[in-house]
């Protein structure tokens, strides 16, 4: 089968090799749709701390069961499904506190084990999140939305409250969806042309910078060291401020300032049991993110134009397919 590795920082190699099969408690999926994500372009730069080489990228994905044991989540062939790729341990001190995302061995398909950018991937049952009405480019944004899903549970938005979401790309466009949902008034700081303009016809109200506005929940979706600390100039007395972007570098806040207003400071990690709520909004046309794909690729093209691929001007997602689908439309 085709599989395309990333061998060393800036160097993606493509290959064929044997069909994996599936354990008993595992399904084998054929892989329709790969999410491409700012970590994979850290990744590629070589500059993400948690990405061990040569590595299979793509953790945003979706696609069809090929074959499953009977099992207790009714999972079986011909069911198209996003995958959930975060692995829990189930025994540790935070899986038992039912903080999975914490989880103290958490692997991550396609960071810490080989993930979607191949024809055929075993995943464990549980991980596997079926529709019958969705689109596989739909599924495959499942996880992306998770993780701004995840950072409002985390702040406990409530109705009537305003919220700013700084960093207009997918992550914090879906923070600003579920703010939204939360009965938040939402605001989105965004200083990319394109991207501003975006946010504006989704409906957001919109600046160009942070500074230009106030909110009790500020949800910093860059991981911009530098931005991350001016962010808390943004929060009202007494509100929170979201960390949902990450950054490997130092992040300095004023504490004068931070304890004058009370700051509560929150961290967000990764998309916690969200799969199945979102999954159930989509389907009922609660929230809608088929615009967001601005670039789509196959998988072979992805060696000549990764490196390139996040300059471009009008990019806010990118969708790969196999080349075995692309002329499968987009459905």
């Amino acid at each position: 089968m085709q599989q395309l590795i990333l061998e060393a920082p800036g160097r993606f190699i493509e290959r064929e090799v044997e069909a994996p099969a599936n354990a008993v408690d595992e399904a084998l999926v054929r892989i329709n749709r790969i999410g491409v994500c700012g970590s994979d372009f850290h990744a590629f730069a070589g500059r993400h701390p948690a990405y061990i080489y040569p590595r299979v990228l793509g953790h945003e994905l979706s696609g069809v069961v090929v074959k499953a044991s009977k099992n207790e989540f009714g999972i079986a062939a011909g069911d198209r499904c996003a995958i959930d790729p975060y692995l829990n341990c189930g025994t540790c001190s935070m899986c038992l506190a039912g903080r999975t995302n914490c989880c103290e061995r958490l692997e991550v398909i396609g960071i810490h084990r080989d993930g979607g950018m191949q024809e055929l991937l075993p995943v464990p049952l549980r991980l596997l999140h079926r529709s019958k009405t969705l689109s596989l480019d739909e599924l495959a944004m499942v996880e992306t939305l998770g993780i701004g899903a995840h950072a409002v549970e985390r702040s406990a938005a409530k109705p009537g409250q305003t919220a700013l979401i700084i960093g207009a790309g997918p992550i914090g466009l879906g923070t600003a969806l579920f703010a939204a949902a939360a009965g938040c008034a939402v605001t989105v700081a965004e200083k990319n042309d394109h991207r501003r303009q975006f946010a504006a016809q989704s409906g957001w109200n919109v600046v160009s910078a942070a500074s230009d506005s106030m909110a009790d929940l500020v949800f910093d979706a860059t991981g911009n060291s530098q931005v991350m600390a001016a962010s808390l100039h943004s929060v009202n007395p007494g509100g929170k401020l979201i960390f949902v972007g990450l950054t490997s570098e130092p992040v300095e806040l004023n504490d004068g300032l931070f304890h004058k207003r009370e700051v509560t400071l929150l961290a967000s990690r990764n998309s916690a049991r969200q799969f199945p709520r979102i999954i159930r909004m989509l389907e009922a046309g609660e929230i809608r993110v088929k615009s967001w794909i601005s670039d789509r690729l196959v998988l072979s093209e992805l060696s000549t134009e990764f490196a390139d691929l996040h300059k471009r001007p009008t990019l806010i997602k990118a969708i790969v397919t196999l080349d075995n689908e692309k002329n499968k439309g987009t459905e």
